[in-house]
């Protein structure tokens, strides 16, 4: 997770940060996965961000693609809102995508429902076993500079 934090802000502006959240895996059998929500400043237009910031960064972190969408990952790098706009219809399905979004955009409103994105995550956090964990992602060791 620390290497992934590192690798997106030598590339964007890193704003907000959620808590991390382990869930168990959804539509796939493997291992529990930790979720966060990064808030980021880009100048990148959406397809951009992905093929030049987040495609290379799951690869430099050994992400294997694979026909099952959903199986075990290394890591995995989603616009989820940009400029105010919702880009993944199932975002206020899951509680492992609602409830670290909530965390940095409480206020966003859901266009389906209405709601606000709070709301939807303290919903679905009353009927997911997600849970919070704490991580330290603290660097150890001199600070160096690398270019």
């Amino acid at each position: 997770m620390r290497s992934s934090l590192y690798l997106l802000g030598r590339m964007v502006s890193i704003k907000d940060l959620s808590g991390f959240w382990k869930t168990p895996s959804v539509g796939s059998p493997g291992p529990d996965f930790l979720n966060a929500a990064v808030l980021v400043n880009t100048g990148f237009l959406l397809n951009q961000l992905r093929k030049e910031v987040l495609r290379p960064i799951e690869n430099l972190l050994g992400r294997i693609r694979t026909q099952d969408p959903n199986s075990p990952r290394t890591m995995d790098l989603d616009p989820l809102v940009m400029d105010g706009t919702q880009l993944d219809d199932q975002l206020w399905s899951y509680a492992h995508m609602a409830v670290p979004v909530a965390e940095i955009i409480p206020d966003f409103i859901d266009q389906q429902s209405g709601k606000r994105a709070e709301d939807i995550a303290n919903e679905l956090l009353k009927s997911s076993p997600i849970k919070k964990v704490e991580l330290d992602l603290h660097w150890t060791g001199a600070a160096r500079d690398v270019v």
